[in-house]
């Protein structure tokens, strides 16, 4: 069962707690590090499309010190778990310990020497696999607590590549998806092929706001007020998605899809856009001429038609991004109504990344008084956003929850929330 949210004084308390049990030493520096909800741009941050994204009040405490070795040793104060990872060790692990191995190493590789002997304890309040970015957090919460404790951000090398919170977001996917970043070469990654979206909205989205950025390389294109009067709605379909585990291979396949693409395009022109979006960008006619190839190659795993859906999906979702940042700015409700039906249409009909749960969570959130609603992170489960006005947000989840139990009969845990867009990552005193 997913843990209750506790506050997040509470959260780092506890985290801090269990440090202290274990090491014997108070912690020496103390985060707090969200979720994220994708408001829109689904699966278009690896093609180098655009995203509107908040965060969640919600998330991971995380607390730390330095160790006298040069080992890793993680701690799970709400579920009383602990790992030790030795520094060099390159035993395979599974599940959450698998993205804190990962990280490490990637950052032992791209900076040789630096000292990364550190304990770490966590205490989330994120419902696992429920699409609100648990494991990216994650991995955000583990290297920045590795950053601080071995200071390579005050290195040159560190600063030639990575100026910026979105400089940051994007090296963190790369660890995540295994890619180069820039100078810094890539690892095996944990076995996902996304981007850096979440990472771009845990460090660098606005509380109160929602944020408009761009990908490959990440840039912050705008941040818009969201109506004091709205807030969101999280309901959780109680389906895990897991996009590390059960689903991995169905969230790799989009991706996939995405550098087929790619490569037909380099292959057709001759050109080295690095990646869709660059070049739908092209020329105007580069949408079309990428359509035509298609049915000229063979791509082993895809038909003409299962890349033909992947790019349509891709060139309408970032088409909406800046429309609805441009409602959200006029709180243009009717707006939104229509582009998140129809981000929601695309993400069941091309994207294939729905389940029935998450179809009729989208759909009963308007029948019980949302004006915009849709399904978002990896899919294949997970949860549903719907925006509502503050002072109806109760009884509207109440409804919400009640209709989709009686609907559906979830077998697993269905969760929700109310929350406005949040802070992003913060170190705390």
């Amino acid at each position: 069962m997913t843990p209750p949210v506790i506050g997040r004084e509470a959260l780092v308390a506890q985290a801090e707690a269990e440090f202290l049990s274990r090491t014997g030493r108070p912690a020496t520096w103390r985060w707090h590090v969200p979720g994220r909800i994708e408001i829109f741009g689904k699966h278009t941050d690896y093609a180098g499309g655009e995203s509107l994204l908040a965060t969640v009040p919600r998330g991971f405490a995380v607390v730390a010190g330095p160790r006298d070795d040069h080992d890793l040793r993680v701690i799970d104060a709400r579920h009383h778990e602990e790992v030790l990872i030795p520094a060099g060790d390159p035993t395979p692990y599974r599940g959450w310990v698998n993205y804190a191995a990962v990280t490490v190493r990637r950052l032992a590789q791209n900076f040789p020497g630096i000292p990364l002997g550190t304990n770490i304890a966590i205490a989330s309040d994120l419902p696992r696999a429920a699409g609100v970015s648990s494991s990216s957090a994650l991995v955000v919460g583990l290297a920045t607590a590795l950053i601080a404790r071995s200071g390579v951000d005050q290195r040159d090398d560190w600063r030639r590549e990575i100026g910026c919170p979105e400089d940051l977001a994007w090296y963190l996917g790369c660890v995540e998806n295994g890619l180069t970043y820039k100078s810094l070469t890539g690892t095996a990654g944990v076995g996902t092929h996304g981007g850096s979206q979440d990472h771009t909205a845990i460090l660098a989205c606005r509380a109160d706001h929602v944020s408009h950025f761009g990908f490959m390389p990440v840039r912050r294109l705008g941040d818009t007020p969201m109506s004091p009067e709205w807030t969101f709605v999280i309901l959780s379909s109680g389906v895990h998605a897991d996009k590390a585990g059960s689903v991995r291979d169905r969230y790799n396949r989009a991706a996939l899809g995405v550098r087929a693409l790619v490569q037909i395009w380099q292959s057709e022109t001759g050109s080295d856009n690095p990646s869709l979006a660059a070049a739908l960008a092209s020329a105007p006619e580069a949408e079309r001429r990428l359509r035509e190839a298609l049915g000229r190659v063979d791509i082993p795993g895809f038909s003409p038609a299962d890349l033909e859906r992947r790019l349509t999906q891709v060139s309408r979702e970032v088409a909406r991004v800046s429309l609805a940042a441009r409602a959200f700015a006029d709180v243009d409700t009717t707006a939104l109504g229509e582009l998140t039906r129809a981000s929601q249409a695309d993400a069941e009909t091309l994207l294939g990344n729905q389940i029935p749960e998450t179809v009729a969570l989208a759909r009963l959130a308007y029948a019980h008084g949302a004006f915009a609603a849709s399904a978002f992170g990896a899919g294949f489960g997970g949860s549903v956003w719907a925006l509502a006005l503050i002072s109806e947000a109760e009884s509207f989840a109440a409804r919400w929850r009640q209709a989709y139990i009686d609907t559906c009969h979830p077998t697993g845990i269905v969760e929700s929330f109310a929350c406005r867009p949040g802070a992003p990552a913060t170190q705390l005193p």
